[in-house]
């Protein structure tokens, strides 16, 4: 489990990296291998039910959980569906499992906070002044 994860996160920061539409298909390409690699490894580990480790939310569910904000900004920001209920069911509804639980409620950032972030982190990082608000 711990390689799919690793091999997943690097794409995704690649995914807004990307310099032109056939460099950010092929980053794409990779990003939805790696989550339908998850999505097995969710089947295998849930066994059916609700979160990676079972009914509750366990070391596996905070570890990817921890990402599933980063992932929207990157959906939102590159105009894609990367948790696709039609390619990856399980992680889909384990997503929205996970942000629905009280607990991870109140720590989740919201998304368009997140992306605002974003665009000011990126601003900063190409020395450009960050965007009016």
């Amino acid at each position: 489990m711990k390689l799919k994860w690793v091999q997943f996160f690097p794409t995704l920061r690649g995914i807004g990296a990307a310099q032109g539409e056939e460099a950010k298909k092929a980053v794409v390409e990779q990003a939805a291998e790696g989550l339908a690699l998850l999505e097995e490894a969710f089947g295998k580990c849930s066994k059916g039910k609700a979160f990676f480790g079972g009914d509750r939310i366990g070391l596996l569910d905070i570890a990817f959980g921890s990402m599933l904000g980063w992932v929207r900004v990157t959906e939102r920001t590159n105009g894609l569906k990367l948790l696709d209920e039609a390619k990856t069911p399980g992680l889909a509804k384990w997503a929205d499992r996970f942000c629905a639980d009280a607990v991870v409620k109140c720590v989740m950032p919201e998304t368009d906070k997140l992306v605002e972030f974003y665009k000011v982190l990126m601003a900063k990082m190409r020395g450009a002044p960050p965007p009016k608000q």
